[in-house]
């Protein structure tokens, strides 16, 4: 896992506004807000040095999957990346106020969820999980068994 020191030297410090590093993905299938379905997504705004990473990730979730199985997995609900906040319960910046963070179906994949409860434990998103780690980002999931919807660069 990348620390705010490495993050800082790779990806420079964090801005409220994430000028100049943010620019905008366009997705490949409409994603749903997780928190107003009715809502499409269809760009997202993360660091310019993890761009082609997500749309690589995006690319190959839908070929994966199909959008079909993606909508009924879930996998489209879109709860954010670009957001310039403090961790949680904590005093540093949270992986979103870079950029390079995403949290995807947050109703079922909740921050203190483990693998017992978590939806994205289950074996049918197993291929979506491995799809991020190929192009550089992490499960908090997998590597530390809660907060299962977030996925973050590695490095």
């Amino acid at each position: 896992m990348i620390t705010t020191k490495e993050l800082i030297k790779k990806y420079g410090k964090p801005s409220e506004n994430g000028s100049p590093y943010l620019v905008s993905v366009k997705v490949p299938y409409p994603m749903r807000l997780a928190w107003d379905k009715d809502t499409k997504v269809t760009k997202i705004r993360c660091h310019k040095m993890v761009a082609d990473k997500l749309q690589s990730i995006f690319n190959d979730i839908l070929e994966h999957y199909g959008y079909d199985e993606i909508q009924k997995l879930g996998i489209d609900l879109y709860a954010g990346c670009f957001n310039f906040r403090k961790m949680r319960g904590g005093s540093d910046y949270s992986r979103h106020s870079w950029g390079v963070a995403i949290d995807l179906d947050p109703e079922r994949n909740l921050l203190k969820e483990t693998s017992r409860t978590a939806r994205f434990a289950r074996p049918e998103y197993k291929p979506m999980i491995d799809i991020f780690y190929r192009h550089g980002f992490v499960s908090l999931g997998r590597e530390k068994n809660y907060d299962w919807m977030h996925f973050e660069i590695k490095e």
